[in-house]
């Protein structure tokens, strides 16, 4: 029976993509593992592979097509004995005839309608212990407490897509209903609507510009930040002076080998050493419970075109300075083009932001989930200061601020932590130690 191609979930966050290029034609075949399409998510452009063999029966999606939504049929694989003329007995038949009238709406019908009555009562699909389902399906699973184990899967063979995931809360027991309605949070009410805003500015000159996905999505996980997430804010002042003179020394010495040190690599380099100095800190928020991490993955926001990416810098304690100033170099480079593969911007516990090479003194960042802080970084600048032996005098003053998940990290930890980082970068030499 021919096999239908879903669109990929290609990160956690994508529910839509740009299927930007396909790499096979139809008539070609493929094994599993070979690429068949270039597809944009919402973060990078990412390469999609075969999981079956086959020959390609027929392109549902047009390349350059756009918001082609995930688990859309994208295109049709045919098994060995099989021809063109198999496909009209799939259901994939129907959505190609709509597909090809250009009605976008039969997509979002065709691959979330209900599964037929036969299909239901089928067993999931496993292979041992694994059960074969979207990660979307897993997502939606997960969210509403269903045991996929108990879900009949009605996707290519037998994998569990998310109609069925839906399907199973509609028809679960009144009782599991009743207590899912008892515990599902009243909907907040919902910003005004695109209409209702533009009628407040008739007659005003204004350019209308369309979201893409990563502004969708950023927008997404803020306001999903901001509403779940318990900030609270911690600042601090720290003299720069020693750390700006051993800097100097060191970029003499490296410059050979052509290793220029940023302030913000001593940054990356202080805070993953602080959440060692208090581990207790290096945490991140897992809905019912904390996980304690052991390395310090430290995240650093680099703004690009449109928004902003967040890389992680695995093992940042045990790597030189020299080492994460050319990953982190590296990484902005690549965020910057929109190649970075998801597992080199997922993960991390803490997150730097640092705004202070745009002339901003201070600012309140926002926590970036599951992490459990961020240090939002100013400009250095010289200030008046009372030296320790009570004498007015002038320093190099950086202004700080963390901000921290209130489920995570408490005010006298997260106080210990920043004095921690403070610490560290007071005293650079020490951090070399």
């Amino acid at each position: 029976m021919p096999t239908e191609i879903l669109m990929p979930a290609l990160s956690p966050t994508m529910e839509e993509g740009t299927l930007a290029k396909w790499l096979v034609k139809e008539g070609d075949t493929v094994e599993s593992g070979d690429l068949l399409a270039e597809i944009e998510t919402d973060k990078a452009t990412m390469e999609f592979e075969a999981v079956d063999e086959g020959v390609i029966g027929k392109i549902m999606i047009a390349e350059g097509t756009a918001n082609v939504a995930v688990n859309s049929v994208i295109a049709i694989l045919l098994e060995d004995g099989e021809s063109a003329d198999d496909i009209s007995t799939t259901p994939a038949a129907a959505l190609s005839a709509k597909s090809d009238a250009g009605t976008e709406a039969a997509l979002q019908v065709a691959t979330e309608a209900p599964a037929p009555a036969t299909a239901a009562s089928a067993a999931p699909a496993k292979d041992g212990n694994r059960i074969f389902a979207t990660p979307l399906a897993r997502r939606i699973a997960a969210d509403k407490g269903l045991d996929l184990t108990q879900v009949a899967g009605s996707g290519p063979r037998g994998r569990i897509i998310k109609a069925d995931v839906e399907g199973a809360t509609a028809t679960a027991p009144a009782s599991v209903a009743a207590t899912t309605a008892a515990s599902t949070p009243v909907a907040l009410p919902q910003s005004a609507d695109a209409a209702s805003v533009a009628r407040m500015y008739e007659g005003r000159e204004y350019e209308e510009v369309a979201l893409d996905g990563m502004r969708k999505t950023i927008a997404a996980r803020l306001t999903e930040a901001k509403q779940t997430v318990p900030h609270f804010y911690l600042r601090r002042d720290i003299q720069l002076d020693a750390l700006l003179a051993f800097r100097g020394q060191l970029n003499k010495q490296l410059e050979h080998r052509g290793v220029k040190l940023s302030v913000n690599d001593f940054i990356i380099k202080a805070s993953a050493l602080a959440l060692q100095q208090v581990p207790d800190a290096n945490a991140v928020w897992a809905g019912d419970r904390v996980l304690k991490m052991k390395a310090s993955d430290v995240a650093v926001a680099v703004a690009i075109e449109g928004g902003l990416f967040t890389p992680v810098l695995q093992d940042s304690e045990v790597k030189t300075l020299s080492a994460l100033s050319s990953e982190m170099k590296d990484l902005a480079s690549r965020a910057r083009d929109r190649k970075l593969a998801p597992h080199e911007y997922q993960g991390g516990s803490f997150a730097i932001s640092n705004l202070g090479m745009m002339g901003i003194d201070n600012f309140d960042a926002v926590i970036n989930p599951p992490h459990g802080a961020i240090l939002a970084v100013g400009a250095g600048k010289k200030k008046p200061v009372v030296n320790t032996d009570g004498d007015l005098s002038v320093a190099t003053v950086m202004s700080v601020t963390l901000s921290v998940d209130h489920r995570v990290i408490d005010g006298a930890l997260g106080a210990e932590l920043l004095e921690a980082i403070v610490q560290n970068l007071e005293n650079p030499m020490a951090m070399l130690a």
